[in-house]
């Protein structure tokens, strides 16, 4: 047998047409270097050959063939003589199979493919496509095959300069392994729906006479049997025959090389992926006729379900038996891709991907989970059980990888395993929650495990993780609404299905809710917003219970400027509560069904005060008593007049004497009511929950909520599924450092740091609970709430603060001991009333003074008014005037510090004595705290000291009645705005560790100057007569 040399005249472009031969059809066309088809048998080289302007020499088989056209024979002799036979033998191999795939293309599939180019029935239609599909995956292994032999012919006459590892079968085998795998899968798809013999009974007549073409194709030169059965072998023998002679012709060429040649591992690794590339065809084969030969063994209403060109059969219950339980099925079918329960004409399809195995501990018995059912397999004999095991596993495994087995699975030394744990889609069929709904993510043991999505077709999805099958974790849910582009989003926590802990639900009318929930439902603390542009808007911050209102809450409605401040029950106002309104009334009493009850008291904004009963609707009805600014008193019944007047009958007193100011004028209200420590429970829980279990950083923002920049901007689009808030992972990393940070700042110093720096963290647990916090504290008081009745509701709710955030930082800094193998001592009263005060009161003032101090204002508004005309008129004086009005001795008065002009006077000085400590004091206002307030009147007094010190030449302690004069001069030179307000938030927010030191003297003098400069009022109005307005300037 001799190979090949030809010599090209001219190269030929597009297809060839041979008259008068065997296939009269168009040929593809071929590498300009082939120039033409090669029209002889595939073994013999010589019976005859086709060609168009070409010369075809004979060689000699041992010097391989060579098809390039610019070298002459004695010249090729020669440049192969440096070569090994065995790569010669490889370019002659791929010859071969090149021309014998061109021809096989030219004979066999373009054919084919023209039997019925335009089919109307589906099933004609099928076949099309495969045939279509097995037709360009041929074009492109026959590419391949060019590319390989142009690489071979390179390195054969170009030994020195081009390597052995240059050639593509060693360079890039895996792109020559792909070309022929894509040709067996699309061989074998035909095979499967039976599409050659189909097809080929359209030109029966033809193919007939095509008999001697196909024999040529063979090797054997065989063409007995059916047509479709000829065109199966013409199709499949050569690429079996070239695989098989690709791993001989690889196997001897590795035993050319020695270790140290740089193709060694190339070749090592073209003959594993070729070895096992024989393996997998051999399967691909024998799964492809067995599923062919399936379809002759059921109804034709299963074949037209089951028949499909990708399922390859895997195993038949009809081989080895399995009896199925609890479901019922005649027989069972293993594909590559489905496990098939057939029961009648009922079908039950199951997706591999989402099947696990477990072995029973009977030794006959195997269960299968899937989704939605889980059922046994039972065998005769334990040796059926593990072979239907060993299938049913492996099958998944290749389900798994969503390719063909390659290599063939199985074939290693130990057998795959498929993971518990996987990401796949799967719809729900069942009738229940979750019908007809889409999950694709993790999933282990037939349930979704792990992040995920779900989405109904009605357009809810939720997002999130998920646990046994439920939603477990953080989640974000849609729930579509009616109208268009309308939806509920639901950011939270979710437990066992069901929201639980923290979390922000933004709804289709805009309302929003923030806080925490139980089984579904709002429980615990919570704010609920409504919508901005809403008829009715307003605002609840409280406490909720089963979804409901309840326990302590406050309500703002907006649209009737009020706010309710109070007992809940059942969704309405039950119990104990107050009442501000915009105007300025305040009332308390006892609400039952959302309506004020029995009696109950009433405040006007001119201090009138109604103590008695009311109707539903806050109307003043049966017996009460008024009690007038001015101290008369009204005792007697009310009821509604005409035009909406009111309507009494009783006793007018007004010989009573003038009722004390503060009777009326500072009555507060709520205190007995709404006990301090009750008051915020739902928000301190969930961080004593938090510390109870040992403070867990992946549940940190399921108890004490997460950070998210906006809320509203949850719902613009669903990218909101992607929100900024801290990652669990990130949570648990930040909670262990916070720990062991808290450890090493225990000093005082280094605590009180640490304590600033962590209140104003809102990601660190005492800064998230200290801004849940401000906002209640806000919702109270600021706006409508900036009301003077409920000063001291509002003070002793910030003490109470201070108290929980320092038990809140010891049960941190229990659990950091705990972890570190140790105890925390016991606190004593006493030194936690300390640490309460002197540290932590100071560090979180500042957040709650703008509303704190605004009802200071508000309180003592009467008497810093006669304080500010005080002031005012005092100012007329100069310097010296006025410390000889005040009674101030003379040879304490700082003439010397006064710098006069040629024309001024003593008498004329204004703003000059003791300027230092009235700079000094005017710096009270820039501070928040008692403690920092304090520590400025201590400096003040200490330069009025200074000052008289250096007058006398001496230092000269001041006494009282020396002092109370001083000060009064300096606190009326500084004119501090509302220093009632000031003096009065100092005292019921001191240290009670100042009680009785220099501190509470100070404070004590400072509040005698306030009353005495409310007193001057009154006396300069009786000035002798002397004192008239042009002498004061």
């Amino acid at each position: 047998m001799l190979p090949l040399v030809v010599f090209s005249s001219y190269s030929l472009q597009g297809p060839v047409r041979e008259r008068g031969r065997v296939g009269d059809q168009n040929r593809p066309p071929l590498c300009a270097k082939l120039g033409s088809l090669i029209d002889s048998d595939v073994g013999g080289y010589g019976s005859y050959l086709w060609g168009l302007g070409r010369i075809f020499v004979p060689l000699p088989c041992s010097l391989g063939c060579d098809l390039c056209p610019s070298y002459p024979v004695g010249r090729v002799s020669r440049t192969l003589a440096m070569c090994s036979s065995e790569e010669a033998d490889l370019l002659r191999l791929e010859e071969v199979f090149s021309t014998s795939l061109a021809r096989t293309i030219s004979l066999v599939l373009q054919p084919l493919l023209s039997a019925d180019p335009e089919p109307s029935d589906p099933c004609g239609k099928e076949c099309l496509r495969l045939l279509q599909q097995l037709h360009e995956s041929a074009q492109r292994l026959w590419e391949v095959t060019e590319q390989s032999l142009l690489s071979l012919r390179q390195r054969l006459y170009h030994p020195p300069s081009m390597g052995l590892e240059a050639i593509l079968l060693l360079s890039n085998a895996e792109l020559v392994l792909q070309a022929h795998m894509e040709y067996i899968k699309s061989y074998t798809d035909c095979v499967v729906v039976q599409a050659f013999q189909k097809v080929s009974k359209k030109r029966s007549e033809f193919w007939r006479s095509q008999r001697k073409a196909l024999r040529q194709l063979l090797s054997s030169g065989s063409s007995e049997g059916s047509v479709g059965t000829t065109l199966c072998q013409a199709l499949r023998q050569p690429l079996t025959q070239h695989v098989q002679k690709y791993v001989l012709l690889l196997l001897s060429l590795r035993d050319t090389l020695d270790e140290s040649h740089p193709a060694q591992k190339l070749v090592l690794h073209a003959v594993s992926l070729f070895g096992n590339l024989q393996s997998f065809v051999r399967q691909a084969l024998d799964q492809a006729v067995a599923t062919q030969a399936l379809w002759h063994s059921v109804s034709s209403r299963l074949r037209d379900v089951l028949c499909t060109p990708t399922h390859r059969l895997l195993q038949d219950s009809q081989d080895i038996p399995v009896v199925v339980s609890p479901l019922r099925a005649e027989r069972v079918l293993l594909f590559d891709d489905a496990l098939v329960l057939l029961q009648g004409h009922s079908v039950h399809t199951f997706d591999l991907k989402l099947v696990w195995v477990d072995p029973g501990q009977d030794k006959c018995v195997l269960h299968i989970l899937t989704p939605e059912e889980e059922f046994s397999f039972c065998t005769r004999d334990a040796q059926g059980q593990v072979v239907w095991h060993w299938k049913v596993t492996q099958a998944v495994c290749q389900a798994l990888c969503g390719k063909k087995d390659f290599p063939v699975l199985g074939s290693g030394r130990e057998p795959s395993v498929p993971p518990e744990s996987r990401c796949v889609a799967y719809t729900f069929r069942r009738e229940g929650r979750l019908s007809q709904a889409t999950y694709e993510g993790e999933w282990c043991r037939a349930k979704p495990h792990g992040k995920g999505t779900l989405k109904w077709p009605d357009g809810r999805n939720h997002v999130g993780d998920f646990y046994q099958g439920l939603e477990h974790g953080f989640g974000i849910c849609l729930v579509p609404q009616a109208s268009e582009d309308k939806f509920d989003c639901y950011k939270c926590h979710w437990r066992e299905g069901r929201m639980c802990e923290y979390g922000i639900c933004e709804y289709g009318t805009d309302e929003v809710y923030k806080g925490y929930f139980q089984a579904g439902l709002r429980h615990g603390f919570g704010i609920l917003d409504s919508a901005r542009q809403a008829s009715q808007p307003f605002r609840y911050t409280g406490h909720w219970e089963r979804g409901q209102r309840s326990g302590y809450g406050i309500e703002e409605d907006r649209d009737r400027g009020e706010r309710y401040i109070g007992m809940w029950q059942a969704d309405q106002r039950h119990g104990p509560g107050v009442v501000v309104t915009q105007a300025g009334v305040c009332y308390q009493g006892t609400f039952q069904g959302d309506k004020m009850a029995g009696p109950g008291i009433l405040l006007c904004e001119d201090d009138s005060l109604y103590e008695g009963t009311f109707t539903r609707d806050l109307t003043l009805l049966g017996k009460g008593k008024i009690t007038f600014p001015n101290g008369f008193t009204l005792d007697g019944s009310f009821s509604s007049g005409t035009d909406n007047g009111l309507y009494t009958q009783g006793v007018l007193d007004t010989a009573a004497l003038p009722p004390d100011p503060s009777s009326t004028r500072k009555r507060q209200l709520g205190q007995g009511a709404f006990p301090v420590e009750s008051r915020w429970q739902g928000v301190y829980s969930p961080f004593r929950d938090f510390v109870r279990l040992g403070c867990p950083g992946e549940l940190q923002e399921a108890l004490l909520g997460f950070h998210v920049q906006s809320s509203r901007e949850l719902r613009k689009s669903q990218e909101y599924l992607c929100c900024e808030r801290s990652h669990p992972e990130d949570c648990v990393g930040s909670m262990e450092d916070t720990l062991k940070e808290l450890l090493q700042h225990r000093k005082p110093k280094a605590l009180q740091q640490y304590l600033r720096k962590a209140l104003s963290n809102s990601r660190h647990p005492l800064g998230k609970l200290l801004g849940t916090l401000m906002l209640t504290f806000q919702a109270t008081y600021s706006g409508i709430g900036a009301n003077k009745h409920l000063q001291e509701m509002a003070q002793e709710e910030v003490k109470q603060h201070a108290h929980e955030l320092w038990a809140a930082y010891r049960g941190l800094l229990k659990v950091a001991l705990r972890r570190q193998g140790q105890t925390l001592e016991e606190e004593s009263m006493e030194t936690r009333n300390l640490q309460v005060h002197g540290l932590l009161l100071p560090l979180i003032l500042p957040s709650f003074y703008s509303e704190l101090f605004t009802l200071y204002l508000l309180l003592h508004e009467r008497e810093d008014g006669l304080y500010s005309r005080g002031i005012a008129n005092l100012s007329l004086f100069p310097d010296t005037k006025l410390l000889e009005f005040l009674d101030v001795q003379k040879h304490l008065w700082p003439l010397k510090d006064l710098k006069l002009t040629s024309n001024q006077r003593y008498s004329l000085v204004r703003d000059k004595c003791f300027l230092s400590a009235t700079e000094c004091l005017q710096k009270i206002i820039t501070t928040v705290h008692p403690r920092e307030k304090l520590e400025v009147l201590e400096k003040t007094y200490g330069e009025i000291e200074a000052t008289v010190s250096r007058v006398l030449g001496r230092e000269y302690k001041l006494p009282m009645d020396d002092l109370l004069p001083l000060l009064i001069y300096v606190v009326s030179r500084a004119r501090i705005q509302h220093l009632g307000a000031e003096i009065h938030l100092i005292r019921d927010m001191m240290d009670p560790v100042h009680t009785g030191g220099l501190h509470d003297f100070l404070l004590t003098a400072l509040e005698s100057c306030y009353e005495h400069i409310q007193k001057e009022d009154m006396r300069l109005h009786h000035l002798p007569g002397q004192w008239d307005a042009r002498e004061l300037w």
